[in-house]
């Protein structure tokens, strides 16, 4: 039985389960989550030593700076298009399902508002002043950015002095990659143990009231997934979308259910390298920077839920109104990378752009974890996405009916 196959039985079971356990959520929470717990715990153990290696690796395979400038500009350039588009799908859906319209909740809760850092901030934040804190804290952006230069730096020194030092984090990156194996030989049963908790603790009932909101979003990241992805993958890699699909499925099945896309990263790496043929440089470069920036089903869930809040409050947004929400979205998936709990941040910029009444976020806390599967869901599509779409244009893809190393 494949992993994949396993991995949906997990998630089935874990959702049957749940619901059985409906009445008492105090069990699944108490004997079932720590299993699910311990299987977070073992993916978020080798981010950090797993994107620092490749990335050093990557870098130093790239060799050339123009190289790694011109694909770090293709993929921001990427990500930024993608973002808008879904928005966008996120508007149009949001106008078309009218989600808030009728609704009479009153919204009594307090929301305590976190300010996103200005762009300028994260920007100039890139750059660690002390590189092994950055490291120690798991900031991505700074990770990414040390590992860069290291990579860089080592390919410009002498082959007998920077050889040694880059085998040693090529050997350490290929034990990362035996370890992600392990791990995910473990996915069905840590899937099974996120999900129950969440569905025993929610249940059906919850969901109902909101559920016009689930439907969009679910079918605004459908649509974005299929329409938008697997045209550009069949487009610039020549991958038909089914391969496309199968080959990442894995990783979007750990992502719907741990809804982080940096813990799913190792899956990622994994299954571009070896389902879709992306070499080591652009893969090891590509997606730690998508899991950090590219927020493309939080940006969609951003304009389903901001005219949420305006139909419940009966306000009507402009044409203006919804360009600002497009402008702030994309803007915010880069702005806010790095921050905890970046989803709701970037919902209080966007209803705050438009003058929209904060308190309306409440609405959303019921349900946002069920909307938060499947944003992260489409976050990392879309990173992997990027992944085959820049190896193409570099000439890097290894296409299906070639051999893929791992």
């Amino acid at each position: 039985m494949q992993l994949t196959t396993k991995i949906l039985l997990g998630l089935g079971l874990g959702i049957l389960v749940g619901l059985i356990l409906t009445g008492s959520p105090d069990i699944a929470t108490t004997y079932i989550k720590p299993f699910g717990t311990l299987f977070l715990n073992l993916i978020k153990m080798i981010i950090v030593p797993l994107v620092f290696s490749s990335l050093i690796v990557g870098a130093a395979s790239v060799g050339d700076v123009k190289k790694l400038g011109r694909i770090g500009g293709k993929t921001v350039g990427y990500y930024l298009c993608t973002t808008a588009i879904a928005v966008t799908i996120g508007l149009i859906l949001g106008n078309v399902f009218e989600p808030g319209a009728g609704m009479t909740i009153p919204v009594t809760a307090e929301i305590a508002t976190k300010e996103a850092p200005a762009l300028v901030d994260t920007l100039l934040n890139i750059f660690p002043k002390n590189p092994l804190k950055g490291l120690v804290e798991g900031n991505m952006l700074q990770i990414i950015c040390f590992a860069l230069f290291l990579g860089i730096g080592a390919t410009s020194l002498p082959e007998e002095k920077g050889k040694p030092f880059i085998d040693f984090f090529d050997s350490l990156a290929e034990i990362m990659y035996k370890i992600t194996a392990f791990i995910m030989s473990l996915a069905p049963y840590g899937v099974f143990a996120l999900i129950a908790p969440v569905v025993a603790t929610n249940g059906p009932a919850v969901l109902l009231p909101l559920l016009k909101v689930i439907i969009a979003v679910y079918i605004g990241c459908i649509l974005h997934a299929v329409l938008v992805y697997s045209s550009a993958v069949k487009a610039f890699a020549k991958i038909s979308p089914i391969k496309f699909f199968k080959g990442i499925m894995p990783a979007a099945l750990t992502a719907f259910s741990t809804t982080s896309s940096s813990g799913t990263l190792p899956v990622s790496i994994k299954c571009v390298r070896e389902n879709l043929g992306v070499s080591e440089g652009v893969s090891s470069f590509v997606l730690p920077l998508g899991a950090t920036i590219n927020m493309d089903g939080t940006a969609l869930y951003q304009g389903v839920c901001a005219l949420f809040v305006a139909q419940v409050y009966g306000l009507d947004l402009s044409m203006s109104q919804q360009l600002t929400i497009i402008l702030t979205a994309t803007l915010a998936s880069i702005g806010t990378a790095g921050v905890p709990g970046a989803g709701f941040i970037m919902l209080t910029m966007v209803v705050k752009s438009v003058g929209l009444p904060l308190e309306g976020v409440a609405l959303i806390g019921g349900i946002d974890r069920v909307l938060d599967m499947a944003r992260t869901c489409v976050n990392v599509i879309g990173d992997t996405s990027a992944a085959a779409v820049i190896a193409a244009t570099e000439g890097e893809l290894h296409y299906p009916d070639e051999k893929i190393s791992a």
